[in-house]
């Protein structure tokens, strides 16, 4: 497969594929598997969709999916001064981390701004920053050199294979025995399967739980598929990616995608992850402060819209939404829900909006439609 294509307005559009956009140790498993769709995160393909969108959101929700998500890279940081960058780097107090324990951080530049969301991993003895999308290599490469950290920084041979669902845990309990069922959320241990060096974490970008395996070893990519989708057979597992659906009904926020350049945590809904008052001096501490005296100038919401979801999936671009004509806010993301029989968005407007209640309207590429705010999440 050298070109990926999608439909718009005008036809057909070719994404050539060339070494600039790596592939994942899973890359040919999903294409045997029958995958339809992929995006482009962190500058790899990313399998959307297996062409059974449906099948793949009941699996989530009633069973177990299995899900290529090699593109959550991470950024390991070991050396002296380790836990002294992670610190610097993340806006939540680590004084009491230990070992085989994650925290989900929020990751910001000088002026509080969020730059990433990852959930940070200690190991035995380093740390792992598993990121959503953007060049974070390069940032704590930079903040080290500067602040003159003693560390190593660097991208490790380590990509995530998820299994998502209630039937998840039965199922990492067949490869792994009963000791997984002790691991608290974001709990990781080092461990293996057959052979095959891992880090085991329960973690997944979904509300119905899981377990990702961190594979350690790329070159061991298309076994491990194998063996994880022969032993679920009996769970009734199946391919699939980190669902839309599903998450616009948890209010899974999207950094980049629900997110735009110039939001703080507290306005992604990561205020209780962010530690203002902590002893820790980390980057964008005094922005924060301020911030939370004030309150956040937006709010992340849920929206009931009153039409049908567009047929867009997922957007193209953000919808505006209108208050008596007037812009406040956009919309990142719609779907209809399976669950609550009705069209539902995630969308990013104007605090004294939201907290008056009133009545929104959204531009939407099917039409103007009327909708309501809601906290997060729908379910």
């Amino acid at each position: 497969m050298t070109n990926a294509t999608t439909s718009t307005d005008s036809g057909i559009v070719q994404l050539t594929i060339s070494p600039r956009i790596r592939r994942s140790p899973f890359y040919a498993a999903t294409v045997r598997d029958g995958v339809s769709h992929f995006t482009v995160y962190n500058k790899m393909l990313m399998p959307l969709s297996f062409g059974h969108l449906s099948a793949e959101y009941q699996r989530l929700m009633h069973g177990v999916a299995m899900w290529d998500v090699a593109v959550e890279r991470q950024v390991e940081v070991s050396g002296p001064d380790a836990h002294a960058l992670v610190q610097a780097l993340s806006a939540r107090d680590l004084s009491t981390m230990q070992v085989g324990q994650g925290k989900y951080v929020a990751m910001c530049d000088h002026s509080g701004r969020l730059l990433n969301d990852p959930v940070l991993l200690k190991l035995s003895d380093r740390y792992w920053f598993s990121l959503a999308d953007s060049d974070m290599l390069m940032w704590v490469r930079a903040v080290a050199a500067e602040r003159g950290f003693a560390v190593d920084v660097c991208e490790p041979d380590v990509s995530p294979l998820a299994i998502q669902g209630p039937k998840a845990e039965a199922l990492a309990v067949k490869l792994f025995g009963e000791r997984v069922r002790a691991i608290k959320y974001f709990g990781c241990i080092e461990t293996d399967l057959q052979g095959i060096p891992l880090v085991l974490c329960r973690s997944g970008w979904s509300k119905q739980g899981g377990f990702e395996l961190f594979l350690r070893d790329g070159s061991r990519g298309d076994a491990l598929w194998e063996m994880v989708k022969a032993a679920g057979q009996e769970f009734g597992i199946g391919p699939g990616a980190p669902n839309h659906i599903e998450r616009v009904e948890s209010g899974l926020l999207s950094w980049g995608g629900d997110t735009t350049p110039d939001t703080n945590p507290f306005e992604a809904n990561m205020a209780k992850f962010v530690d203002v008052d902590c002893a820790a001096d980390y980057i964008g501490k005094a922005a924060l402060q301020k911030i939370a005296a004030q309150g956040p100038a937006r709010l992340m919401v849920g929206l009931r819209l009153d039409g049908q979801a567009p047929s867009d999936w997922p957007l193209i671009e953000r919808a505006p939404v209108l208050l008596d004509g007037r812009q406040v806010g956009t919309m990142s993301a719609v779907v209809f829900s399976p669950a609550l029989q009705c069209t539902i968005g995630i969308a990013q407007v104007q605090r004294e909006v939201v907290q008056a209640g009133q009545r929104v309207q959204v531009v939407t590429p099917i039409g103007l439609q009327g909708a309501v705010t809601q906290a997060l999440p729908f379910i």
